[in-house]
């Protein structure tokens, strides 16, 4: 019994110090910085590895798959493509031919307030005073259009005015000395008739006792005076004149007999909206030579060309301007959230060809002094020229040859503000200034006094302050946020597909060497610690590990058990 508690005991300590030097080993592996992320976050999922690295590599696969289709279809474009295009009943054809738009026309009348004076001799200059504005609702839109086979559309424009009284300052029925425009215009037609004729002419101007300079309605002056001497004048010019009452803004507005031809934008996006030919002709018949007399690829307002670069020069084209006017970038902004495009008449764009060679096709018998723009042919013969408002950036000598007008280039310049994709007019104000020209009057009776004089009558400012919030938020829905959109969910899903593949990757490649990192550093933690080395001469006491591990307990129970072999 003795042998069996000796072996016994040196069993035990011999498995005892195979023990010892089991757990006094150097387990205390660390781990990486990348080690420890994955052992903190997928910590308790490693037994499901398999399953996890797949899905996660699935699902970077798919987003780099639609990041990918979405870079190479590009849905913004084509989406972009089908609001720009115009198709029959296509939202954006509606919007053109009836645009729901406020578009306002404002007029401003120059009254003449010392027209005794000056007919009497006793005052040189004529003085006007500015007044209105008048302002009337301009309901444009385009009537009986037509889609031709070549990707364009046919229509008449129309431009039907109603008076806003809440936004006049004034009224329509204020009184005010203008000029006679009948008188006027049918002695400056007449001035180089032959000694008979103007003799006729001389006895009809008495006999009727007009005068150059009349007492009406701001409403009559602007749609319709009558005007015995228009009547009596047919006589004497048969294919002249085909009415008997004048108005000038009513004169203008006159589009009978026009129809104009645009791009629709099926061939070439860039071109939607913009004017192909007018009246059957991409030229005005009224200028020679281009560019004077070219309205093609010019707007008329309501769309400008797609995808415009910041050096394109665009052109805006109405009939009452008789030509097509460059328009020039001045800026940038930011309009209802979307980007646009500050646009200004181009510099030296009424210049009788002085200083721009090129307008010197607008000089057809003789020049106007700079700044006036020569418009009779458009306008009946009558002598009617364009300026800008009080006679803005034109020779001084006008300005001089008349009191009461002081131009202002903030009140009285021409803005377009264009969306720079679209080519949808955000915010447009177009000023001009309607004026009577005279040569030598001298031999007709009662305008002597008018002789080589320039007449302002009135301004007008065609004005779009804003979209409607409606259009606003679609637009700025398409325009701005679309393709911010777009760009942050592709670069989103490309940038999350490549880190799911990345972490899937990852994981397949360091999990297993962390379960046994994991695994090692448990072990080590249960096992028992080392007791230090007894002095010499006395009894190593053994010690029982206190641990799970399976393996090891069996060995240290078998050993308590085993039957030395008896001695020999």
């Amino acid at each position: 019994m003795k042998k069996l508690f000796n072996n016994s005991a040196a069993y035990a300590a011999v498995r005892q110090t195979d023990v010892y030097h089991t757990t006094t080993e150097p387990l205390q592996e660390s781990l990486s910085p990348t080690q420890a992320v994955f052992h903190k976050y997928l910590k308790g999922q490693f037994n499901d590895k398999p399953k996890w690295v797949f899905t996660t590599m699935i699902c970077g696969l798919c987003a780099i798959t639609i990041g990918s289709i979405i870079l190479a279809v590009n849905p913004y474009e084509i989406v972009f493509r089908q609001k720009v295009t115009f198709y029959p009943d296509s939202e954006e054809f509606v919007m053109w031919e009836k645009p729901e738009v406020e578009l306002y026309l404002k007029v401003y009348l120059f009254n003449v307030t010392n027209s005794e004076e000056f007919m009497s001799g006793k005052e040189n200059k004529l003085r006007f005073q500015q007044t209105g504005p008048y302002v009337y609702r301009e309901l444009m839109h385009h009537s009986n259009a037509t889609f031709n086979e070549n990707g364009t559309i046919t229509s008449i424009p129309v431009h039907p005015l109603v008076y806003m009284p809440h936004m006049t300052n004034g009224s329509q029925d204020d009184y005010l000395i203008m000029p006679n425009i009948a008188l006027l215009s049918f002695a400056q037609v007449m001035r180089d008739a032959s000694i008979f004729t103007r003799l006729g002419v001389n006895m009809l101007i008495k006999n009727t006792k007009t005068q150059p300079l009349v007492r009406m309605t701001a409403k009559e002056f602007m749609f319709s005076y009558k005007s015995t001497l228009l009547t009596i004048g047919n006589s004497f010019l048969p294919n002249w004149i085909h009415f008997d009452k004048l108005g000038l803004i009513d004169r203008m507005y006159n589009f009978d007999g026009d129809s104009s031809t645009t791009f629709s934008g099926q061939k070439d996006i860039r071109r939607s909206g913009l004017i192909d030919n007018y009246r059957g002709t991409p030229y005005l018949p009224h200028w020679p030579s281009p560019p004077c007399n070219n309205v093609s690829y010019a707007s008329d307002g309501t769309k400008f060309p797609s995808r415009i670069t910041k050096d394109q020069e665009l052109l805006f084209f109405r009939r009452s301007l008789c030509r097509s006017m460059p328009l020039v970038r001045v800026g940038e902004e930011v309009v209802s959230g979307m980007h646009a495009y500050r646009y200004n008449f181009k510099k030296n764009a009424l210049d009788n060809g002085e200083v721009d060679p090129k307008n010197k096709c607008f000089c057809k018998n003789k020049c106007f002094p700079r700044g006036i723009f020569d418009v009779q042919d458009c306008y009946y013969g009558f002598p009617i020229a364009l300026s800008y408002p009080h006679f803005m950036d034109a020779d001084p000598k006008v300005l001089d040859s008349v009191e009461g007008l002081k131009p202002d280039h903030d009140l009285h310049h021409t803005y377009f503000v264009i969306n720079e994709e679209s080519g949808l007019p955000l915010n447009v104000s177009v000023k001009m200034q309607i004026n009577m020209v005279f040569d030598d009057l001298s031999k007709i009776s009662n305008v002597p006094r008018f002789s080589h004089r320039i007449l302002p009558m009135l301004w007008m400012d065609i004005t779009m302050k804003e979209l409607p919030p409606s259009m606003a938020r679609k637009f700025y829905l398409y325009l701005t946020v679309g393709p911010i959109a777009q760009a942050l969910s592709t670069y989103l899903l490309l940038t999350c597909g490549v880190a799911f593949i990345l972490l899937s990757l990852a994981s397949a490649l360091l999990i297993p060497r962390m379960r046994l990192v994991s695994s090692n550093r448990g072990d080590n933690q249960e096992s028992v610690e080392r007791k230090p080395e007894p002095p010499i001469g006395k009894k190593r006491v053994p010690t029982i590990p206190m641990q799970n591990n399976n393996r090891e307990m069996d060995m240290y129970y078998c050993s308590l058990l085993a039957v030395p072999p008896e001695e020999s």
